[in-house]
């Protein structure tokens, strides 16, 4: 039996890099990439792309919907780690623990768009409470992030670890436009109704991510208490091989939340942290930006799609 081909598009970026490591160690696959002078050749690329099993792609969102777009090899089925198609209708949106039937829907897809590293915590806590209905569709989520500078990708990296890396900030918060491109994303895969708030930041350190947001008791479900958000979550992700919910108990004697803690690993923690006597609750996640963030959801879903097959 042939061995699968999985064409990496763009492996020199910090995602493609992750994934060609990680996948180096699968023997039962062949690994094809284009040598540095054929990177930006458009023909070479379209037949790489058309004589592979599985594409996947770590590009900027036009030149991945240019190479989308060349493909005419029916039997090609992609990843794509861009945000160019994450909203996209005809893609199955590769977070696989979202709900009992995702994983499924992977492993039979065409065309899979991988989650974006903050969406993947904030969808992660919001989509289950919404979708049993202890917190509104129309719930006003303010949404706090920060991660490592990896996130930046190659540029980020050059700021913090380049010659000219003295001067790069210890904390710098971004999109204050209040249009970052994940946004409507995390609005789309949660169930929200309306447009949430998103802060995100990148701190001086290389990888990792700490998101976290804030509930009012007045926006839990009518009758629900705030340990029933815990216990939706424990029993949404019941089970699961990379998503874990921190027991309420260890919550409350935590003293603060290490967003490098679940580095170098494909593992997402989410905690439930509350205050009984005003009823505030804290939803958090911590992963690495660049394991369950992007390279390891990629790596998850070609194994979801290749045992599919």
């Amino acid at each position: 039996m042939q061995r699968p081909r999985v064409f990496i598009d763009g492996d020199q970026g910090t995602t493609g890099l992750q994934i060609l490591q990680r996948l180096a160690a699968y023997r039962d696959l062949q690994i094809v990439t284009l040598p540095a002078e054929h990177r930006k050749d458009r023909q070479r690329r379209a037949a790489a792309i058309n004589e592979c099993d599985y594409a996947i792609l770590c590009l900027p969102d036009t030149a991945a919907r240019e190479a989308v777009a060349a493909i005419y090899n029916p039997a090609v089925r992609v990843i794509d780690a861009s945000s160019a198609h994450r909203t996209e209708s005809d893609w199955i949106y590769g977070f696989a623990e979202m709900d009992d039937q995702q994983a499924a829907r992977i492993a039979k897809a065409k065309q899979v768009s991988n989650p974006g590293c903050y969406p993947t915590g904030a969808i992660g806590l919001l989509r289950p409470l919404l979708r049993a209905g202890l917190l509104a569709a129309d719930f006003p989520a303010v949404i706090h992030a920060v991660s490592g500078y990896s996130g930046k990708g190659r540029a980020g990296i050059e700021e913090y670890e380049g010659e000219q890396a003295a001067p790069a900030p210890a904390l710098q918060v971004y999109g204050l436009g209040l249009a970052h491109k994940h946004v409507p994303e995390i609005q789309l895969h949660s169930g929200l109704s309306e447009r949430p708030f998103f802060v995100p930041a990148y701190g001086a350190f290389r990888q990792g991510i700490v998101l976290s947001i804030g509930v009012h008791r007045r926006f839990i479900g009518e009758g629900a208490q705030t340990g029933q958000l815990h216990e939706c979550l424990a029993q949404h992700y019941r089970g699961s091989r990379y998503v874990e919910v921190m027991p309420m108990a260890e919550a409350r004697v935590l003293g603060h939340l290490d967003p490098r803690q679940l580095n170098g690993t494909d593992r997402l923690r989410l905690a439930v942290f509350d205050h009984p006597d005003s009823g505030q609750v804290l939803l958090t996640a911590v992963f690495d930006n660049l394991g369950k963030g992007a390279a390891g959801a990629a790596v998850q879903n070609l194994e979801l799609m290749i045992a599919g097959s």
